[in-house]
């Protein structure tokens, strides 16, 4: 019968880092990749309108 691995009490926890805070959360996930392409879909347009040269 295999034995439980122990951790080491001596060794102190490591914080973790944001990143793999967010890659782990699947709600912001989902939401950074509907607003993310949103607001720069967005902003292209506004910039397309921006850059019509205006009719005589």
């Amino acid at each position: 019968m295999a034995e439980p691995v122990q951790r080491n009490t001596n060794e102190q926890e490591q914080p973790v880092p944001v990143l793999q805070q967010i890659l782990d959360n699947p709600f912001l996930l989902l939401f950074l990749g509907v607003v993310m392409p949103t607001v720069f879909y967005i902003l292209w347009g506004v910039m397309e309108i921006v850059t019509i040269p205006m009719a005589n």
